[in-house]
């Protein structure tokens, strides 16, 4: 187990739900973890498709094996509270989302989404996601901690934005035992709003480029994730950097400096 105890990490971030709206950022390795404890963050979360990026593969690319290992690299590293991605499970079964649940928390993580959308490329009935969160949550009520549970309704992000079947199915994720809500995609404080005022639990809304943090806390939003965006970022000005040494012998990108020694020792 990493610095601190899983039970104080687990109260530390059942505490943060319960306070004022936060940001929760994704590292997709264990040094963007640590830059980010460093920076301030009070929890973090994984990301399926950062990770997938750091194993050199599409997103949905990695087994649930390799997030659990991924998971506990996370948490020995930082003292922080671990929320872990487990996409749909990694399997079709209720059982598969309890087990998901179940081999994270043993990892080292509090809390975990489960979503409703199954890799070969269609959204589970609403009946069957259903159930799929529901025994998501007797798997985390059992883990004898308080372990979050995310239950994530994936159609907007899915080719299907229907803001109404999202919500229904984000209502009875919350009857079914899920701690936090989530639908990834919602693109503008009216519809941000609407979720949010359509449930009881807290909602986690993906950061979207064009509003602030302010905004989208104001809307509603108890918890803010980044998603793989911090991932882009870097990626980003790796492969521009990298770019222009190939096509000009352009050097300058490689005079940044980073304060790492400081970051690596902070806490």
């Amino acid at each position: 187990m990493s610095p601190g105890s899983q039970d104080a990490k687990a109260a530390a971030f059942a505490g943060l739900h319960a306070g004022a709206p936060f940001v929760i950022p994704n590292p997709w390795d264990v040094g963007s973890a640590r830059v980010l404890e460093a920076l301030g963050f009070g929890a973090l979360a994984t990301t399926s498709s950062g990770l997938a990026f750091a194993l050199g593969r599409l997103d949905g690319g990695a087994t649930l094996d390799e997030v659990c290992h991924h998971v506990a690299s996370l948490d020995r590293a930082t003292g922080l509270p671990i929320s872990a991605d487990l996409e749909n499970g990694y399997g079709p079964r209720p059982e598969d989302a309890a087990d998901a649940i179940r081999q994270a928390a043993e990892a080292g993580a509090v809390g975990g989404s489960i979503e409703d959308w199954d890799p070969q490329g269609f959204l589970y009935e609403r009946e069957h996601a259903v159930a799929r969160v529901r025994a998501a949550a007797e798997a985390a009520r059992g883990l004898g901690f308080p372990f979050l549970l995310t239950a994530r309704a994936e159609n907007h992000i899915r080719g299907h934005p229907d803001l109404a079947d999202t919500i229904a199915r984000l209502q009875a994720f919350e009857a079914a035992g899920a701690d936090v809500l989530y639908a990834p995609g919602l693109s503008s404080v009216a519809e941000i709003g609407a979720v949010c005022g359509a449930v009881s639990k807290p909602v986690n809304v993906l950061a979207v480029p064009r509003l602030t943090v302010g905004e989208i806390a104001g809307a509603g939003a108890r918890r803010i994730s980044v998603g793989g965006a911090l991932t882009w970022v870097a990626a980003k000005a790796f492969a521009e950097a990298a770019t222009a040494i190939r096509d000009t012998g352009d050097l300058s990108a490689l005079a940044a400096r980073l304060p790492i020694d400081r970051w690596f020792t902070a806490g």
